[in-house]
């Protein structure tokens, strides 16, 4: 792929329930290869991954693909070149952590550390917004499906202010996912108790929220998918009696008439 510039797509399931979302890395020759023979390779080779023998050495080439440009992160010197190399070897990570064969050994191998570099840099240019988006990929893989385990690993790991600052600083894209991520951390009683049972967490969290409803309220095309992410967070917070009580919410009521709308 050399130095070429990576194409990004976010997918969401067609039921709201279940959606989740996927980065995927557009293959300017994909059309070359049959849809059936890449996921019939992709299926084998992840299987084969079980294997511990053979998973532990392929993450522990994609672990060193990863932190060699560790160095490149600040100062900034990373290229367009090193982010697309890195962002390939995340989108193996992103069908490792997606696979339930794997997901389990992946947590456990603490692989998602090595991604919280990437998204807790504050560079907005195009190479690093790569890198972000491609783990938050990677994030959003593991917590598609509901597991106390990860939802567990990322609260005690400090995912959540990670996600808020993708939330804030991050193309609309990375926003979405992140979003999404929040949300699937909210719906998780486990994740809704972390984050009421500290003044400052509901805080930080609510105020990164209404900034983007805010942003949202005065955007001409606002991104109706990040509203009904933003909206699900914020009916999922609403279910604390806590919350409710105080002032929290007041940005969210504000704009309540105009997301009613929006948001169908």
């Amino acid at each position: 792929m050399g130095t070429e510039i990576l194409k990004y797509t976010v997918k969401e399931d067609a039921n709201p329930s279940q959606n989740h979302y996927s980065v995927n890395i557009a293959n300017p020759n994909h059309h070359l290869i049959s849809k059936d023979k890449r996921m019939t390779t992709a299926e084998q080779l992840i299987l084969e991954l079980s294997n511990p023998e053979q998973r532990e050495g392929a993450l522990l080439e994609l672990s060193k693909e990863i932190i060699d440009i560790y160095d490149m992160l600040t100062p900034a010197k990373l290229t367009s070149g090193a982010s697309t190399r890195v962002c390939n070897a995340l989108a193996l990570l992103q069908s490792v952590a997606s696979h339930p064969n794997t997901r389990g050994p992946f947590l456990n191998a603490n692989i998602p550390l090595y991604l919280y570099p990437f998204l807790s840099n504050l560079n907005k240019s195009r190479p690093f917004e790569y890198l972000r988006l491609t783990s938050l990929g990677v994030i959003g893989a593991l917590v598609k499906v509901n597991d106390e385990d990860v939802i567990n690993f990322l609260l005690y790991t400090e995912m959540i202010p990670l996600c808020l600052m993708a939330m804030e600083i991050g193309s609309e894209l990375s926003k979405i996912v992140a979003t999404f991520i929040l949300q699937k951390i909210l719906f998780e009683d486990v994740g809704l108790s972390y984050i009421c049972s500290a003044a400052d967490r509901i805080r930080a969290v609510v105020v990164v929220l209404g900034n983007i409803v805010s942003s949202l309220a005065g955007a001409n095309e606002p991104s109706v998918r990040l509203l009904k992410h933003i909206i699900r967070c914020y009916l999922r917070l609403s279910e604390n009696p806590r919350l409710l009580r105080k002032t929290y919410l007041h940005t969210f009521h504000k704009h309540s008439h105009y997301f009613l709308i929006k948001g169908r």
